[in-house]
């Protein structure tokens, strides 16, 4: 088990806390889910209550290493700063004069907010003298990202050569609660996966594969598989050079005594925009000229069914285009369901977070991460850079 904020002492001191603000933003620039925040106030609160001097530290995007206006945290530190109710100063940069300076100045109890540190390419390239610039800010180094854990980059193991350092609250919850889904689920085990990608997730079904009772595959991914049993997908677009993999994982399933359960009834269209006309067809009479846009609606009473037994269940992935509210009633059901299971229910984090946050479930599900591919890397067996990063509690 890794140190944790609780044992180190942190009382009056200056902490630099590397937080995930990486907050998803529509085309106006405005917060479209303040979960990562909100995921992390519990431990900048142990810190104020500590009467530290906390200096936040997060990235936003993919600026590339250079200044884009709007990829700025000013607008995660207006809302952080609505969230705790009470100031959170803003710096122009991340390291630099006039950022120390700024810190020097901050009293016991008040926050602020470094800019992007992406802004910066010596960020994800783990340049050292960058890491001691950061660490040079504070006396104590805290990693509350669970979702950057699995980037080796300056703010996430670079800074820990430097500082006594501990895991946050939010860390310790995400590393507790996705190990125990690897050493000890409850069963009747449920695995859910949608979305596109299968490559992001072989690993993880591989190393869990064992565990699970049952198999249910929606979204994107299910055109995958359907493909690979022989089913005609008509125009759907799939990873082409996934179709081995896809029946490999099936021969894994049908080898270990998992039930794996596919659509059995489509939504589809001739294309993927809103104003599509759609229809409801069975899995095995797909049109040639149509795609695939979400489960039908016999999948979603079919997978409901399954997960009712189910005492855990892990999903990742929708099971449409969610994004297009004609071909987002799947993943809605299926939410609403999980959200109403008498079961440990984690969720991915990522698009998946978003999607129970956008459908105000979050405080309903046993347990959503904050991390999306950190989440996955994890569940895959895989040691995470950030975690490896920070020191062994004492037994």
């Amino acid at each position: 088990m890794n140190k944790t904020i609780r044992d180190i002492d942190i009382e009056n001191k200056k902490v630099l806390l590397r937080v995930d603000f990486n907050v998803p933003l529509n085309e106006k620039n405005q917060i479209t889910s303040d979960a990562r925040i909100r995921a992390t106030l519990p431990t900048i609160n142990y810190l104020l209550e500590r009467d530290a001097s906390t200096i936040l530290c997060s990235h936003l995007g993919r600026p590339g290493g250079k200044r884009v206006d709007g990829l700025s945290l000013r607008i995660a530190a207006q809302r952080s700063s609505e969230l705790l109710n009470q100031p959170v100063k803003m710096a122009e940069d991340c390291i630099g004069a006039k950022v120390h300076e700024m810190v020097d100045n901050l009293e016991s109890h008040e926050l602020m907010l470094l800019e992007n540190v992406r802004f910066h390419p010596e960020e994800k390239e783990n340049d050292d003298s960058f890491a001691q610039a950061l660490a040079n800010l504070a006396e104590t180094y805290v990693n509350d990202a669970f979702g950057a854990c699995h980037r080796a980059h300056a703010s996430i193991v670079g800074v820990p050569k430097y500082l006594p350092a501990a895991a946050g609250l939010l860390l310790e919850k995400e590393l507790k609660t996705l190990g125990n889904l690897l050493r000890n689920p409850g069963h009747p085990f449920g695995g859910l996966f949608g979305g596109a990608k299968v490559n992001d997730k072989v690993a993880t079904l591989e190393n869990i594969m064992d565990k699970l009772d049952f198999l249910l595959i929606g979204g994107a991914m299910a055109a995958l598989f359907l493909k690979a049993k022989g089913y005609e997908i008509g125009q759907s677009e799939i990873e082409q050079d996934k179709l081995d993999i896809a029946s490999t994982l099936m021969d894994k399933v049908a080898g270990n005594g998992t039930k794996l359960l596919l659509p059995v009834d489509l939504i589809v269209a001739e294309r993927g925009d809103a104003l599509a006309n759609t229809e409801t067809v069975s899995a095995k009479n797909m049109p040639s000229n149509m795609k695939i846009v979400d489960i039908g609606p016999q999948t979603a009473r079919d997978f409901q069914d399954k997960l009712h037994d189910c005492l855990t269940v892990f999903w990742n992935g929708p099971m449409g285009i969610y994004e297009i509210s004609p071909f987002a009633s799947g993943t809605r059901s299926i939410a609403n369901y999980l959200a109403d299971l008498k079961a440990t229910t984690i969720v991915a984090g990522g698009s998946t977070a978003e999607i129970v946050d956008d459908l105000g479930l979050t405080d309903r599900m046993g347990f959503v991460s904050t991390g999306g591919g950190a989440t996955l890397k994890y569940l895959a067996g895989n040691s995470l850079p950030g975690v490896k990063a920070l020191p062994e509690a004492r037994a």
